[in-house]
């Protein structure tokens, strides 16, 4: 009985410090408000489109993580609230608010599995 309460720990506690998945750590990357850290989960080539900005298709990592970090920055962006999430097969939709101090903006993010991890593939603020 001893032996069974110590696996019955020992498991709870190793499920308690399990890895988080990669869909929370980007949603975790939002809500930092951090630009850079949301970057860190784009594919090789984004679609981005801004707000009052045309959509820009195919863009590399590194522009849109400039365009993204100066997005941030320009709106005082500061964190994140999750709306909604969707996956169909290998893409997940997620939708949300990006929060400021004044009024918040509403996001799209689309991913897709690449190398057994889910990977930014588009971004649409407005």
């Amino acid at each position: 009985m001893k032996k069974l309460f110590i696996l019955t720990i020992l498991a709870l506690f190793g499920m308690a410090f399990s890895p988080q998945t990669d869909i929370e750590a980007i949603k975790q990357a939002f809500k930092s408000g951090n630009a850079d850290e949301v970057a860190k989960y784009f594919d090789d080539y984004v679609d981005i489109k801004l707000l009052d900005k045309d959509e820009v298709k195919n863009i590399g990592r590194n522009q849109a993580s400039i365009a993204l970090k100066s997005f941030f920055s320009e709106n005082g962006i500061k964190g994140f609230q999750k709306i909604s999430d969707r996956e169909i097969g290998t893409t997940m939709y997620m939708t949300g608010k990006l929060l400021n101090a004044s009024k918040g903006y509403n996001i799209t993010v689309m991913m897709k599995q690449k190398g057994g991890k889910h990977v930014i593939i588009t971004i649409r603020i407005n």
